[in-house]
């Protein structure tokens, strides 16, 4: 298993102060060896997933930013990013890798579900919410976690067809599902960073199984696949 170079926080470093066209381009070889080092670091990462869960695809995000409608003209990201797609209907979900000096972190879970999935995970949460509570509250779990979702965008108070007085408001006004856990900068240069963020991934199956669980059946438990 491998770690993070350290020489792609330098470029990304370089680059950051360096945010334009034509240092990145005279700069390019270094950018396609640290990209080339990344990729091999998200292959290990996705084939040591594939050993516990089935990961549908590996996407390693590009540097090139879209700036048609950012206020930040800058263009190009200065850290790197990869997603792993779990596999199919039945399963569903995916887990993310980012990687930027100081702030190096994995994730997973739902990232702004369509609105009949969305729907569908805040019926379950207002019927029950015990299960999922379980989960977040699991000594494993919540110290690598945290016991709530990562609030990336909620509803003020409540969304429409719920009360805010429900009892399980703090998970319905959520509009993603999704957990993250920071790395320092020694982990990730370490030799075995890779398998670290495979162990973290597994750590978040139960919370996978779950939510599989609520997309593939209805409110009386009924499969949909």
């Amino acid at each position: 298993m491998a770690g993070i170079s350290p020489s792609l926080f330098n470029f990304l470093s370089d680059l950051t102060a360096n945010n334009n066209k034509e240092w990145f381009d005279s700069n390019k070889p270094r950018y396609l060896e640290e990209e080339k080092k990344f990729k091999a670091v998200c292959t290990e990462i996705f084939n040591g997933l594939q050993n516990t869960d089935q990961i549908e695809k590996m996407k390693v995000y590009r540097i090139y930013k879209d700036v048609r409608f950012s206020k930040d003209k800058t263009p190009y990201k200065t850290h790197r990013s990869a997603n792993f797609t779990r596999e199919g209907e039945a399963l569903r979900g995916g887990y993310f890798l980012k990687i930027e000096q100081g702030n190096c972190l994995m994730g997973g879970g739902f990232f702004q579900p369509n609105p009949a999935d969305l729907l569908r995970i805040r019926k379950e949460f207002e019927m029950d919410a015990e299960p999922i509570r379980a989960i977040m509250s699991d000594k494993t779990f919540s110290k690598s976690f945290g016991s709530e979702f990562v609030p990336y965008n909620q509803v003020k108070t409540a969304p429409k067809g719920f009360s805010k007085d429900d009892p399980a408001i703090d998970l319905i006004k959520n509009k993603s599902f999704f957990f993250e856990h920071q790395f320092t900068d020694e982990e990730v240069l370490s030799d075995n960073f890779s398998e670290k963020v495979v162990h973290h991934f597994e750590l978040l199956r139960p919370f996978f199984d779950y939510m599989s669980e609520i997309l593939t059946t209805d409110l009386n438990g009924e499969s949909l696949i």
